[in-house]
Formats: structure tokens, C-alpha cells, sequence
């Protein structure tokens, strides 16, 4: 079952919109795809679902065991090309100081490949610090690729990719510009009337196109496909 994470290494990093982006832009490539949300979060599941055109499910090792996670991600997957699972706040942000419940246990437990959403304003060789230390924090966890975000320009994007794949030896598979159309505006929270719907709808349409043009979707997809059996 190919699948993978989306994680950042703390909130507000754009994971949300860059993950509604994929979702869309798979689902108009014809693709079946699947998406999570690591927690018990409903708005994020409820944008997910309109993004992908199939009901979003909710992934949390708190509320959980192996068994049951496991469960839900083959059924909720089955029939599905690809999965995606959204993680929540920073990748090892958890209940304690040893991570429990984090996204990374999320992870590991199910064996998905993290791609990290790293915001990279006013940053460029101390990505690759970050990322690095992201990556060999815990052994057991794969992190398999880097998407940039908030990049403001061609220079800042050359030096830190070149910096990620030197120091890290990950792949940048995107690079998304600072762009107030990627943001989320508030009043789009919780819609329900068929008008704020097709509102919503042409908001994610927007998204899409943008990961289309600065995320190697294919690239994403060959490290969905790394995952082990479930």
C-alpha cells in the first residue's frame, strides 16, 4: 500500500495547505487517493475530504492500538493509489518528553515514509541543520524527502537545496514561493452552504495548481511506494 506523511518540525509551517494541495492534485490526475489526519482533528479531516473527493479518516496512537490503526488505514486505503496521512503540529511533538503519540510514533508505527514540510523564510544553509537533526533523531523513523516552503526566489531555492542534498543526501521533491493565495483564510473554516462550498472547491482548485507547478508529484509518489507491507 503505497503511502506516506507530511509532517513539519513545528505548527504553522504550511503542511495543512500543502497537503490539501496534494490531494487535489492527485484526485484530478484521476488518482484514488487517501487521506488522514494524524489526531482527533475534524476541520483538517473535513477540508481533506472535499480535497480528495473521499472521506478523510483519523490516525492517533492515543486513542489507538497497533492493531486498530492498522485496521483502519487498509480499510479506509482499500481500493485507494496512494495514502496520505497528515501529521500534527511538530514531528515529534508529543504527550511527554518521550514523544508518546507524536506524529513520528504515528510513523513508525505504521510504516510511512515522512516527507517534511520545512518553512524556510529568511533560512538557507540551517535548512539542512534542521532537516539533518530531524532525520537522525530516531533510527527508526524514515524520512524520505523535503518539500520547501515559503521560498522567496530562485537564489534562496538554489542554495537550499543544494545545501539539503549535500548535508542531508534527502531529495527536495518541491520548493512552494511565499504566496498569501497558500494561506487558509479563517472565514473558509467550518463552510456548509452549497455557495461556500463551490467557494472551498475553487480554493483547493487554486492550491493544486500551484503544487503542480513547484512539487515533483511523480518524485512524491516513488516514495509513497517505499512503504513496507502494512
Amino acid at each position: 500500500m503505497p503511502r506516506l506523511m507530511i509532517a513539519a518540525p513545528h505548527g504553522r509551517s504550511g503542511k495543512t495547505v500543502l497537503t490539501l494541495g496534494l490531494l487535489r492534485a492527485l484526485s484530478n490526475r484521476g488518482l484514488a487517493v487517501q487521506p488522514f489526519k494524524k489526531g482527533p482533528d475534524y476541520i483538517d479531516t473535513g477540508w481533506h475530504t472535499v480535497a480528495a473527493h473521499r472521506d478523510a479518516r483519523n490516525l492517533d496512537c492515543f486513542f489507538m492500538d497497533d492493531p486498530k490503526m492498522r485496521g483502519v488505514l487498509r480499510t479506509a486505503g482499500e481500493g485507494a493509489d496512494v495514502c496520505m496521512v497528515e501529521g500534527a503540529m511538530g514531528l515529534f511533538d508529543g504527550l511527554d518528553v518521550e514523544g508518546s503519540s507524536s506524529s513520528a510514533e504515528v510513523a513508525k508505527r505504521l510504516g510511512l515514509p515522512v516527507v517534511l514540510v520545512v518553512d524556510v523564510t529568511r533560512m538557507t544553509r540551517t535548512t539542512a541543520a534542521v532537516v539533518q537533526g530531524l532525520a537522525r533523531f530516531d533510527e527508526e523513523l524514515t524520512v524520505a524527502g523535503v518539500l520547501l516552503n515559503r521560498v522567496q526566489g530562485a537564489r534562496q531555492e538554489k542554495l537550499v537545496r543544494a545545501a539539503v542534498e549535500r548535508y542531508c543526501g534527502l531529495p527536495v521533491v518541491g520548493a512552494l514561493p511565499k504566496d498569501a493565495a497558500l494561506d487558509i483564510p479563517d472565514r473558509h473554516l467550518g463552510l456548509t452552504s452549497s455557495t461556500e462550498a463551490r467557494e472551498k472547491d475553487a480554493f483547493l482548485d487554486g492550491i493544486a495548481a500551484v503544487v503542480e507547478q513547484h512539487v515533483d508529484i511523480d518524485a512524491l509518489l516513488e516514495l509513497a511506494a517505499t512503504a513496507p507491507p502494512v
